[in-house]
């Protein structure tokens, strides 16, 4: 039974019926709160629990983003308290009663948790989580932002000279005071509080560069100086589990831990380079791969086309696209779909990225022989249905995965090319029988990630017309557009953008696309056919999302260059 503040939406017109029933499933399936699978699925804002709930409890509703609140006032709640709990004090009455701003009104034992630490009346008012986020960053002393950048600079001009035994042995230990200690965890804090999906650790001959990769995008942070690298380096080896002594060789660690009250998994690459190891943390947060397959950012039709595609009892199903395009976030999804307690799921991946309840991941071991075609072998001993196969690299790999389909199974993997077409041309390129590739691939989809206009800043423009006849818009396109791009704000880091979205290029094997292939006719001939039958390009999927706003021009443009 949906809470009355949810009811109170739905007859208020935010959301509608219907929308209320997908979020009711969802919430079943993922087992969340349906608030919290109608804040997934965007059909509300933080702000609207925030004010519905306000509403029902009989509580204000704040607006933090541009309150400034007195020092005085915010000495009153400790840090840790105001961070663990996600509340903010914001005012004190003459009665001695303390505001206090929370996103959850239901939370009691919060409120008296409170009263027992101050030992004041609590007066408690509403407020979006991320807002109460956002202004705890913004008043408790420095931001999170600023503590990396105040540490670095206090360890800059504090010129003391540690020799690497002293680092190294205050980084080893788990002593949460050590300085490196503390830079290395606000590193990983504000790498995630800011949507990074990785941190790069650089060694140069005079500094070290540490940037964060956000929505695709490299940004840069403040350097801490070169003699810091050691302690760093051994900092996150030992959160890693990795060998300290070996500097030679690229390493491979993992490390499990908790930001604001969230599980996150980061996985380690260590590579040796001229002026000693660089670093790559990459961030893997559970929630991503929930995605439902509704919200990947399929179009009506490709929507269906997919819903029928991964329904097929036997064939294989491929996605491409570069590295970091979503292609794993994507086949996650359909095995969360297809996961079902009749069904028998095995993947083999290199390495596994996330774990998934109820499907049998096996993880590549190189070191011991166990690849690609070796866990495929053994994995059809196991009488599975589905099959995700993380990688056809090589023959041996496309055939096994080839005979798979060809038994019987449904078969999922990822191939490295640009678009849906040239995947039959690779596969044929890598040796496997035309006949083969014609009978087993039902369906081959590639996508890339494209920059979502931020909501906050985004305004409408119009585009250069150039820009537009590059794109071939035509003049009714251009007619019922509505144009839209980010001017930056403190929202999405002056950049204009915040999130991504995926676009698709989806390619059904019809009879004429297999003849083609046994064929073996060249990439372009298999393209041009494709679009006759109604395939749309990603250029022609991102411009679908730029014409009504949710993407810029400038996007579109950059994947038509093959910038994404």
């Amino acid at each position: 039974m949906a809470s009355d503040w949810i009811q109170k939406l739905v007859k208020d017109g935010v959301i509608s019926k219907e929308q209320l029933a997908e979020a009711k499933q969802l919430a079943a399936k993922l087992g969340i709160k349906e608030e919290d699978a109608l804040l997934k699925l965007e059909y509300i804002s933080q702000a609207d629990v925030g004010q519905a709930q306000a509403k029902q409890f009989g509580m204000d509703f704040v607006d933090l983003s541009t309150l400034q609140i007195p020092s005085t006032v915010i000495q009153m709640v400790p840090e840790s308290v105001a961070r663990e709990n996600l509340v903010i004090p914001l005012s004190l009455d003459d009665s001695g009663s303390l505001t206090v701003a929370m996103h959850d009104p239901t939370a009691f034992d919060v409120l008296d948790k409170l009263r027992f630490i101050i030992n004041k009346d609590i007066k408690p008012v509403v407020a979006p989580k991320e807002v109460i986020q956002q202004a705890i960053n913004r008043h408790y002393g420095q931001s999170e932002t600023e503590s990396v950048d105040s540490m670095i600079a206090e360890f800059t001009e504090t010129a003391i000279d540690f020799t690497e035994t002293e680092m190294a042995s205050s980084a080893g230990g788990d002593d949460d005071s050590a300085p490196v200690v503390k830079l290395v965890n606000l590193m990983i804090t504000e790498a995630v509080n800011m949507r990074a999906s990785d941190i790069h650790v650089e060694p140069f001959e005079d500094k070290v560069r540490i940037r964060y990769r956000i929505d695709g995008e490299l940004i840069e942070r403040d350097s801490p100086p070169r003699r810091l690298h050691a302690a760093i380096l051994s900092r996150i080896k030992v959160m890693a589990s990795i060998d300290i002594s070996e500097k030679r060789k690229p390493q491979d660690g993992r490390i499990k831990t908790r930001v604001a009250g969230k599980d996150f998994d980061l996985r380690i690459s260590m590579l040796p380079t001229g002026h000693g190891q660089a670093v790559v943390m990459r961030i893997l947060d559970r929630e991503n791969i929930k995605v439902g397959i509704r919200n990947l950012g399929f179009s009506e039709e490709n929507y269906r086309t997919f819903q029928n595609v991964i329904r097929r009892p036997n064939g294989i199903f491929l996605v491409t696209g570069p590295t970091g395009s979503g292609k794993t976030t994507t086949l996650y999804s359909a095995l969360g779909e297809l996961n079902r307690p009749d069904r028998k799921i095995i993947t083999a991946e290199d390495p596994v990225e996330y774990y998934l309840p109820g499907i049998n991941q096996v993880e590549v071991k190189h070191n011991i022989g166990l690849n690609f075609a070796r866990i495929i072998r053994a994995m059809l001993r196991q009488a599975p249905n589905v099959i995700l196969v993380g990688e056809i690299r090589d023959t041996e790999t496309a055939e096994m995965a080839i005979q798979a389909s060809l038994t019987g199974h449904l078969v999922f993997s990822t191939l490295h090319t640009n678009d849906a077409p040239s995947s039959i041309t690779r596969l044929i390129d890598m040796g496997v029988q035309p006949f083969l590739v014609a009978s087993s691939v039902m369906a081959i989809m590639a996508q890339r990630l494209v920059r979502v206009n931020c909501t906050k800043c985004s305004a409408p423009i119009k585009p250069d017309p150039s820009e537009l006849q590059y794109l071939e818009v035509t003049p009714e396109q251009i007619a019922s557009a509505k144009f839209m791009q980010g001017k930056g704000c403190a929202h999405c880091q002056h950049t204009g953008y915040r999130g991504r979205k995926a676009v698709f290029e989806l390619m059904l094997m019809t009879q004429t696309i297999r003849d083609m292939t046994f064929k073996s006719e060249p990439t372009q001939n298999i393209r041009r056919q494709a679009q006759m039958l109604g395939m749309r390009t990603l250029v022609q999927d991102a411009l679908e999302k730029a014409l009504i706003g949710v993407t810029s021009i400038q996007e579109v443009l950059m994947l038509h260059r093959g910038g994404h």
